[in-house]
């Protein structure tokens, strides 16, 4: 079963489709798609959080625990519920340092945006627990300006709305 690592503006551009009012500079193509993704990884695929939460805090900040209205709360439900089984959801450990040009042991020094840090080290150490795990990105321009470092560590992050993942 295929593993990912899912950006929470994934979520946040989910929720636009559903909630119109709120703003994530998606487009409703970019929108539907993620509504797609998040379905499919929901149902086909395990979703890879950090032990540590930081992953799961920051959803908890953008995303309703109550599952709804959107598909992005839904996905959040989803990750709630099956948080401790370990089929549909996996916690990794990740290892915080001082290093403010890594944040993660897992990480070489980068120039990533340091709070995306979190996924990348997320998407690394899972390698050794669930094999290669992809990162989902929506409207973050930083994971394409990084290509060469997340290639580098053997991630691949999968451009759900390349239109946006593009722009500086």
């Amino acid at each position: 079963m295929k593993s990912c690592v899912v950006d929470t503006n994934v979520a946040i551009a989910a929720n636009q489709w559903d909630k119109p009012e709120g703003d994530t500079h998606a487009d409703p193509e970019c929108q539907q798609a993620c509504v797609k993704a998040l379905n499919d990884v929901c149902c086909d695929q395990v979703i890879v959080l950090d032990d540590g939460d930081r992953i799961f805090e920051e959803y908890r900040g953008y995303l309703n625990l109550a599952g709804s209205p959107g598909a992005g709360d839904k996905f959040f439900k989803h990750i709630f519920d099956h948080q401790w089984g370990g089929e549909r959801v996996r916690r990794v450990p990740i290892t915080p340092c001082s290093d403010q040009r890594r944040s993660f042991e897992e990480l070489p020094t980068n120039d990533l945006d340091p709070s995306d840090r979190k996924f990348l080290a997320t998407a690394v150490a899972a390698k050794d627990v669930v094999g290669k795990t992809d990162i989902l990105n929506a409207t973050d321009s930083d994971w394409n300006q990084q290509e060469e470092l997340t290639k580098g560590l053997g991630v691949d992050v999968r451009q759900l709305c390349p239109q946006h993942a593009s722009k500086p």
